[in-house]
């Protein structure tokens, strides 16, 4: 039996088929899983994200801590509850993992990290904290993501009516907390909505709430179509500590400026950019008949890649894959599964975000 959320019986009681995820006991899918991500893509559905581990930081050096320990720059965060996206490397620019960080108020950030990297992350962030004499808290909440374009609206119904009319006039990346409630205007599935926090013991009596609400549970299935969809990596999938930002598509989360920042990983990072990374990730959809999926082989003029998350999209109705390939790939590649080498299309992700596919199909 892996550890269990505040949700676990609440998600038996909606028979939910449970696995193994990272240790916990989570929910996969409670019935269809292709209806699940149509939901999120149409209306409005939820998912159970209270394995995430959630850290406050504080202390008067916590803003600088949070410079030198991160590769995108928390000194863009100047109103409280404004959000940044992020890597946290190594030495050698390799990814430890990657987050989101929020600025509560001076003296106090908040970081949501992923589950099965929960052990390792304090660890490094222990072995960078001392010099800086910042304080490490883990919270234990629960936290729901309710998603989709009418997500905001129905979610907004069941929250504390002070804090209804502020949740809505959240722009995005941004939190507000009152009545013991964080909620915060992110997601993982390129549709608009909510993360919720709440306090542990009053988690199962929200998802209640929020399905009278006509909010659908959705599982583990839809929630990796649905951020796949949107080209969102995976980490230990996309991008792992053998891998770069740069090599991960995720250049644009990086604050070179100001060039005295020295954050860690910024040498190696810095030495890679200016040789020029040798690979890059794309984005493929099968032109032939089969389906995507992770380690297969992918073939091309420039030499040979390999695809990082692969599955079957329900809103293009075809089989896609984000891919990390050598740098001069063109448009055409092929993909070996099962010893046949398929046709596949490279394009530019995401493929489908806000309720609609971004790619074209031929």
């Amino acid at each position: 039996m892996g550890k269990r959320t505040s949700l676990y019986d609440s998600h038996v009681a909606a028979g939910a088929r449970m696995v193994d995820f990272g240790g916990w006991d989570m929910p996969v899918n409670y019935g269809s899983q292709i209806d699940e991500h149509h939901a999120v893509r149409s209306d409005a559905g939820m998912f159970d994200v209270s394995h995430m581990t959630v850290v406050d930081l504080e202390g008067p050096r916590v803003r600088d801590f949070l410079r030198h320990l991160l590769a995108n720059d928390v000194a863009k965060l100047k109103e409280p509850g404004k959000a940044l996206y992020t890597c946290m490397l190594n030495n050698q620019a390799g990814i430890i993992d990657d987050l989101i960080v929020y600025f509560m108020r001076d003296g106090w950030f908040r970081m949501v990290v992923n589950a099965a990297t929960h052990d390792k992350d304090l660890a490094w962030i222990g072995q960078q904290i001392e010099p800086f004499g910042v304080k490490l808290t883990e919270r234990q909440v629960a936290m729901i993501a309710v998603q989709g374009p009418k997500a905001r609206e129905k979610a907004a119904s069941v929250l504390p009516a002070s804090l209804r009319e502020h949740a809505l006039a959240l722009k995005p990346f941004s939190a507000l907390e009152g009545e013991g409630l964080f909620v915060a205007r992110t997601g993982y599935t390129g549709e608009d909505g909510f993360e919720i926090m709440f306090p542990a013991e009053e988690g199962a009596a929200y998802w209640k709430k929020l399905m009278a609400a006509g909010v659908k549970p959705a599982g583990l299935g839809a929630r990796d179509t649905l951020r796949l969809e949107a080209a969102m990596n995976l980490y230990g999938s996309d991008m792992d500590e053998g891998v770069t930002p740069l090599e991960s598509g995720l250049a644009w989360t990086i604050a070179w400026e100001p060039n005295d920042r020295d954050f860690v990983g910024r040498k190696a990072l810095t030495a890679q950019r200016d040789a020029g990374p040798r690979r890059k990730l794309v984005g493929l959809v099968l032109e032939d008949k089969g389906v995507l999926r992770g380690h297969q082989k992918v073939v091309s003029e420039a030499g040979e890649g390999e695809i990082t998350s692969g599955t079957f999209s329900p809103t293009l109705d075809r089989s896609i894959a984000l891919a990390r390939v050598p740098v001069a790939t063109g448009e055409e590649v092929q993909v070996d599964i099962r010893g046949k080498l398929l046709k596949a299309r490279v394009v530019k992700p995401p493929f489908a975000r806000n309720g609609k596919a971004l790619v074209s199909i031929k």
